[in-house]
């Protein structure tokens, strides 16, 4: 049970949206100036991970939420449409500035996978948020092997391991039915796979 929960903790549905740019910024051939890097990874950490922890924490003090886990639907809807929205957000900024287009690309495909994720509530799904955001990391980075034309294998059957015992401990706490894990992880790969398309089509 430890150990199912470490993993929970330590890999957290928000710090992937920085774990993403980091790995662009590092493995993109693409230079950019260090200062410029520093600034996204900034604004990325700020925007993805410190501003929502003081959402929930504002919820959770006008009692709209019980805890930080988001257990029910209902509790879900809010921050779900909020991180959508700031997804979407940061992946116009992104391409304002032409520095890092496909990057901003992997921000819509978060929003999508997200906004997929909002209409499953309807029919009483609860994705989980943690397969999502390895599903979509691991997207990510087979959308930059192809665009790059680099060799990745060895990081992509990392990140399925990691997904693998994602999946494992969310279910060892029984946070999840075994579906949800299994549609998180497609829904982040799959929209990062339609996000690329799009940019591919511009």
């Amino acid at each position: 049970m430890f150990f199912y929960k470490l993993i929970s903790y330590v890999l957290h549905p928000l710090l992937f949206s920085f774990l993403g740019s980091f790995l662009y910024l590092y493995l993109s051939p693409k230079h950019i100036l260090k200062q410029q890097e520093y600034i996204i990874l900034l604004i990325v950490f700020v925007s993805t991970y410190v501003v929502p922890v003081l959402l929930l924490a504002l919820l959770k003090k006008l009692r709209l939420i019980n805890d930080y886990h988001l257990r029910t639907i209902d509790e879900r809807k809010f921050p779900i449409l909020f991180f959508i929205m700031l997804s979407f957000l940061i992946g116009r900024a992104m391409l304002g500035i032409h520095i890092a287009d496909l990057l901003a690309f992997s921000f819509f495909g978060v929003a999508f996978a997200l906004s997929f994720t909002y209409l499953l509530f309807n029919i009483k799904i609860k994705t989980s948020l943690h397969t999502l955001g390895i599903g979509g990391i691991i997207g990510f980075v087979m959308v930059m092997s192809y665009e790059y034309q680099l060799n990745f294998n060895s990081l992509i059957a990392g990140l399925f391991i990691l997904a693998g015992l994602i999946g494992l401990s969310r279910l060892g706490l029984n946070a999840h039915r075994p579906k949800e894990v299994y549609i998180g992880f497609l829904l982040g790969m799959i929209s990062q796979f339609i996000s690329f398309q799009i940019y591919q089509n511009m």
